[in-house]
Formats: structure tokens, sequence, C-alpha cells
């Protein structure tokens, strides 16, 4: 009985560091404010998947057998805010260290991840394939847990500094609208991928 720690950190790893919803909204918050200011919005983000991982752990996903509607529900309304906030993104314009408006705090982090398929499919991969079964739930949990924490720690803030890095390259030139729109695409066709992939 266990976790299968090592494999699951390496799997973790390469989902919290690939491109996803949760990424490029990190990407483009850290182009359009710069990483200092941007950091209270990463911390939300990296805090906010610990919403649903608890909750999955402790057997949430059983409802999913006797409530199938409600999380098929879900997983298209959570898709459909991703798209909006994609929206949201090609239409920015890029002026790092002085954007008119702040930039999205910690609350506005948390709410990231609930919405974000991707992480409700790689939370529950981490559960169905790296957890023996008969492992303690508590045990279970906190290891998921503190694996996803560690690779977001480090992985969220490069993101976010990735962003601040193209919008000092390419503020008020006319890359600048090819890249929004291109950050745009990427998440609205991560989230797609996964809802094909999840059926």
């Amino acid at each position: 009985m266990g976790v299968a720690t090592a494999t699951f950190l390496a799997f973790a790893a390469s989902q919290v560091g690939t491109p996803g919803p949760a990424n490029m909204a990190l990407l483009a918050t850290g182009a359009r404010y710069g990483l200092r200011d941007a950091l209270p919005f990463v911390a939300g983000v990296a805090f906010g998947k610990q919403l649903i991982i608890w909750p999955i752990g402790f057997g949430l996903m059983g409802l999913a057998t006797q409530l199938p509607w409600l999380f098929t529900t879900l997983k298209f309304a959570s898709a459909a805010y991703i798209f909006w906030l994609a929206w949201k993104v090609a239409n920015l314009k890029l002026s790092p260290g002085r954007a008119d408006d702040d930039a999205p705090g910690f609350a506005a982090g948390l709410v990231v991840h609930p919405l974000n398929p991707k992480a409700w499919a790689m939370i529950t991969a981490g559960f169905t394939n790296f957890v023996d079964p008969g492992t303690p739930t508590l045990q279970a949990t906190a290891i998921i847990a503190a694996c996803l924490f560690a690779c977001q720690i480090v992985l969220h803030p490069l993101w976010c500094w990735g962003g601040d890095r193209l919008a000092a390259t390419v503020a008020g030139k006319p890359a600048e609208r090819w890249l929004m729109w291109a950050l745009a695409a990427l998440t609205v066709l991560s989230v797609l991928f996964v809802l094909v992939q999840g059926g």
C-alpha cells in the first residue's frame, strides 16, 4: 500500500510545467503586470489546486457515478469560463510595469484551478494511476497534494516570469497582437484537448 511518489512527482512536473489554462493565465498576467505585481495571483493559483485535491481525495469522484450530469455540466461550464478568459487575453494590451489597472490578486488566483478541466483530469489521474488500493485516504491525499504544490511553487512563477520577459520584448510592437492571440488560442486548444480526451 502507498503512493508511487517519485513516479507521480515526474508526472506532476510534466503536467504542471506544460501549457494549459492556468499556465496561460499566469503567462498573460506576467506579461500584463510584471512578475512582482503578479505574485499574489501566482500564490492564489498554487493554493487553489488544493481546493480540489482534498475533496477528490476524500471521495468527491464517487459522486460522478451517482450524478454524472452534474459533472458534465461543471466540465462544460468550466470550459466556457476558460474560453472567456482566453478572449480577454486575446484583447489585452501589454504594458509591463505600467498597467493602468491593478493586477489580479490572491482571490482571483484561487478560482483558476477549480474552473480548470486540466487540473481535474490531472488530479483524478494521480489518484487512479499512482495510488495503491487500500492506501489510507489521508496519506494518499497528503502526498498527492504535497507533490503538486512542490511543482507549482517552482513552475508557476517561471510561467509568470516568462510572460514578463515576453512583454518586455514585444510590448508596443506589431508582434504584440499576434502574441496575445497565440496565447489565447493555446488556452482554448488546451481545454479542447482535455475535453476530447475525457470523452
